[in-house]
């Protein structure tokens, strides 16, 4: 630690400042295995002077540049809130990137004389629908709609609902799930790794049946 608790601080764990030593910071990188992700565990340990450090791991140290970066869930863009949608139209879905909604985002951070440079990107966004049909899953932001489409369907993220969400109350409630892909490498050549991690923003969208006069 930088720099060391002071004499009686309970973070030093029972040992003096007349023992020759020093109070570590050791990171360990968690995967839970009921949700996707990782997480950080931090505790703190004490190393008596000569005692060999633990090797410090870059992909916990990776762990912590992504904490810096804040990422969140897409931006969607369509469907709107406000929209009117109806049965049996092409639906174009699409997200506005930003830095921390879509990436690139990058990021260092430094532990025990280790440097990790991580960079973030979505590499895929899932959309779950709230009809009850399979995800829809684009492999980027979506192509935005200009009225000049008519009606043809969206070249690469797209849906057609088959009824109405007038049961279930009045509006379909979907979820937009982002997976980003986080390269890391350990600065100065050596160790690189990757992980994924996921983020999610939720949309309402309320569609109507067309009524055909005779």
């Amino acid at each position: 630690m930088e720099p060391q608790p002071p004499e009686g601080s309970e973070y030093r764990l029972g040992h003096g400042s007349a023992e020759k030593g020093a109070i570590y910071i050791r990171t360990c990188t968690l995967t839970n295995v009921n949700s996707p992700g990782t997480s950080l565990d931090q505790t703190l340990v004490w190393l008596a002077e000569g005692e060999k450090a633990p090797p410090v791991d870059p992909a916990a140290v990776a762990q912590q540049a992504l904490a810096k970066m804040q990422l969140l869930g897409p931006k969607i863009a369509s469907p709107r809130a406000d929209g009117r949608y109806v049965v049996g139209m092409p639906m174009w879905m699409w997200v506005d990137p930003s830095p921390t909604t879509f990436g690139p985002q990058q990021a260092s951070a430094t532990a025990g004389g280790v440097t990790v440079t991580a960079t973030a990107s979505v590499t895929s966004v899932s959309w779950d629908m709230g009809d009850g049909t399979e995800p829809v899953a684009c492999n980027g932001p979506g192509t935005r709609y200009e009225a000049s489409m008519g009606k043809a369907p969206s070249p690469d993220c797209g849906h057609v609902y088959a009824r109405s969400s007038s049961r279930a109350d009045g509006k379909f409630h979907g979820t937009a799930t982002a997976t980003w892909t986080v390269n890391w490498a350990v600065n100065g050549g050596g160790q690189t790794g990757s992980f994924t991690e996921v983020r999610q923003s939720a949309f309402d969208v309320s569609v109507r049946e067309v009524q055909v006069l005779n």
